[in-house]
């Protein structure tokens, strides 16, 4: 869901000079915010399911806040694994998020109290909301409406979905054990735009169901994890192969 935007030169933050309307920045914002965060009734449904009481489900929501990991996180223990093997994989994936940080804090550049609070919304759909502005003061405002809005969603879906899935019993009976792992598919096909998503992604399909009858719940996936730098590796030595082909012929052609 995150992508780059070329962001050069940024007003100061109040300056709106030439930017996007604060009303536009607002909408788009809240449109993100209001769909991203009704998946949050999947996740209840499914954690429900996973066995984790409703004070849990909420307060993984609460805390963890971060759609992706807390997926693999329940899924993992819905699978049968140790918590230490779910809490890892939901950690990896979670890494991201760091990096999102480092982009936001220089484009946002907060100050004070308001860092470690807005640290809890950097996530992708707030990343991205904010690297899709053209200056500082509408990059936090969209970071801002879109964290607040999703935050207060997704818990308050995740309680309705956890409510919901205790209410109705054994959830895959009625098919809702699929439903996690449909929205994180979701949410996951909008990043599969480039021939290094798709292979990646590829790679990482392979060899968790490959891996998943020999090894313990919740490790397939860590192994998954392995295809990111397994294709950055093969697309560095192939980009490599290419520029020494280029400097070789235009070596040639200057003795010629």
């Amino acid at each position: 869901m995150a992508h780059e935007t070329a962001h050069t030169e940024r007003p100061e933050p109040g300056d709106t000079g030439g930017g996007k309307p604060d009303a536009a920045v607002v909408r788009d914002a809240l449109g993100v915010g209001v769909a991203v965060g009704l998946s949050g009734f999947a996740f209840g449904v499914t954690s429900a399911g996973a066995g984790l009481t409703l004070l849990q489900t909420c307060m993984t929501s609460l805390l963890i806040f971060t759609g992706a990991s807390q997926f693999a996180l329940v899924g993992a223990l819905a699978a049968g694994g140790n918590p230490f093997t779910a809490a890892a994989g939901a950690f990896f994936l979670g890494i991201r998020n760091a990096f999102y940080g480092l982009r936001l804090s220089q484009l946002l550049a907060l100050r004070g109290p308001v860092r470690p609070a807005a640290a809890q919304w950097v996530i992708d759909e707030t990343t991205a909301v904010a690297l899709a502005q053209p200056t500082r003061r509408a990059a936090r405002i969209g970071f801002t409406v879109t964290g607040v809005t999703l935050y207060l969603l997704w818990n308050l879906t995740t309680l309705l979905g956890a409510l919901g899935a205790e209410a109705i019993g054994d959830t895959e009976a009625w098919g809702l054990d699929a439903a996690g792992p449909a929205v994180f598919l979701a949410l996951l096909a909008p990043m599969l735009r480039g021939t290094v998503e798709r292979a990646t992604a590829a790679l990482a399909v392979v060899l968790g169901l490959g891996l998943l009858p020999v090894l313990p719940a919740g490790v397939p996936v860590l192994v998954a994890a392995l295809a990111a730098p397994a294709v950055l590796y093969v697309r560095g030595r192939r980009d490599s192969g290419r520029v020494r082909r280029s400097e070789s012929r235009g070596n040639e052609e200057e003795q010629r």
